[in-house]
């Protein structure tokens, strides 16, 4: 009996500390729903498609507005107007890295149908190698095969509802069983990997002639040797490795997946890029960068592939710097941003009929290719995609490529082709889908 009253008051004295923490802060923060004790709005989010259930709330309480995950408050900014004005204009105190605390513990056959994530997962990935590695794998190599499903799983895991309950309640990491294990699991081996990378530069590093990234980091890290304070260290290089080569493989993977399932969707788009390939470029030549400036179409293509998609459909999570009044309102040091991109991508004063794919939403009345500054698949600002320009020429390289060389055949009527994304969290995840590489 005395155990029992003892929860009980443990408990009545948690719920009241809850409500205290979140009514003290609220009338310093932006409006938004009343939170659960413990909870916070947890129930009002849905976790499989958070992007729309901020979008709803954004109607009721406006571009900016305060949600409680859990305990923690976390400040939304929804629209372009909001997102600018803080990712650009108040870009400084916006650049902190937003707590995500799954992601942080870890960090401590032609012409016949066929899924393409495999090819289009190879390709990506054996583009990072090079620049990190200094070496590229064949698409049959064990290691390099291991690497790859590690990555894709972890993305895979990240983006489900689970982790963003974990996100949400860290506690769950260390006490409870779930998902969130394998992705630790991964990480660990991916670990072992890197370090086994990490050894074999050091036996042949030439301080004079560096190879790769690797070779840069480790010829740093011995110049700073001295340094205490130093932020060049093995751990370092295995956290920047493993986030070069989860968001640098991933993102292109799922973009291109996406792209070619909405080329067959649009037959006749395709046919269009496929006749300016050929005006171009030809059949008797690659592709290569240089041929982009005179391509407008394909380039309105892959940009409205982009915005369609909504690769991050809520950006990774900032947190300023310092405390900062933002339109009127105090928000604390510390305290966790969200920034809606798909509110920007799909803004229907920009892109008229948002949810509709069309490459005309790049292009003025002659056809020429028209910028927009609402486009933010790569977020903006201080910390906007470190690899924005490699993952731009690689999937123009890699479209034009495949254009150039094959029809696109789908194996059901182009209409009945779900464009639906099936995991819709850290990461809008394409379904899978099967087509045929026709040679022209």
């Amino acid at each position: 009996m005395d155990l029992v009253v003892v929860l009980v008051l443990s408990l009545s004295c948690i719920l009241l500390l809850s409500l205290w923490r979140q009514r003290s802060g609220r009338g310093r923060l932006p409006p938004g729903p009343m939170p659960l004790p413990i909870l916070g709005n947890i129930l009002q989010i849905d976790a499989k498609n958070i992007s729309e259930s901020l979008t709803n709330l954004s109607k009721v309480y406006g571009p900016v507005f305060t949600v409680y995950l859990g305990l923690r408050p976390t400040v939304v900014l929804h629209g372009y107007e909001a997102v600018k004005e803080a990712l650009i204009d108040h870009g400084e105190v916006f650049s902190g890295r937003g707590s995500f605390p799954v992601g942080d513990r870890a960090s401590k056959g032609l012409a016949s149908p066929c899924d393409p994530t495999f090819l289009l997962g190879c390709a990506p990935c054996n583009v990072i190698c090079s620049i990190v590695f200094h070496n590229r794998f064949d698409y049959k190599d064990k290691d390099f095969l291991n690497l790859m499903r590690k990555i894709n799983e972890n993305v895979q895991i990240m983006s489900s509802p689970w982790i963003q309950v974990c996100n949400n309640f860290p506690a769950l990491i260390d006490y409870f069983p779930g998902s969130h294990k394998t992705v630790l699991k991964n990480y660990c081996d991916l670990k072992q990997h890197f370090l086994k990378k990490i050894k074999e530069h050091q036996e042949s590093l030439d301080m004079n002639n560096p190879r790769d990234f690797m070779d840069c980091f480790l010829i740093k890290m011995e110049e700073e040797k001295g340094n205490q304070q130093t932020e060049f260290t093995t751990e370092a290089l295995i956290n920047i490795v493993n986030d070069l080569l989860g968001a640098g493989t991933e993102t292109t993977t799922s973009t291109l997946r996406y792209g070619l399932l909405l080329l067959m969707k649009h037959p006749e788009v395709t046919a269009k890029v496929q006749e300016e390939i050929d005006h171009v470029i030809g059949r008797h030549r690659s592709p290569c960068m240089q041929d982009k400036s005179n391509m407008p179409y394909t380039e309105a293509v892959l940009h409205e592939i982009q915005r369609y998609i909504d690769l991050v459909p809520t950006n990774l999570p900032h947190a300023v710097t310092c405390d900062i009044k933002f339109r009127n309102y105090f928000i604390p040091k510390g305290t966790t941003i969200i920034t809606s991109l798909t509110s920007v991508l799909h803004d229907s004063k920009e892109f008229p009929n948002p949810e509709k794919f069309d490459p005309g939403h790049f292009l003025d009345e002659s056809g020429k290719f028209k910028k927009s500054d609402y486009f933010m698949p790569f977020s903006t600002g201080k910390r906007i995609c470190a690899g924005e320009g490699l993952a731009r020429m690689e999937l123009f390289l890699f479209l034009t490529t495949i254009l150039q060389n094959f029809h696109l055949k789908s194996v059901v009527d182009p209409k009945d082709l779900d464009t639906t994304p099936v995991v819709n969290g850290l990461v809008s995840v394409p379904p899978t889908y099967k087509l045929c590489f026709i040679p022209v």
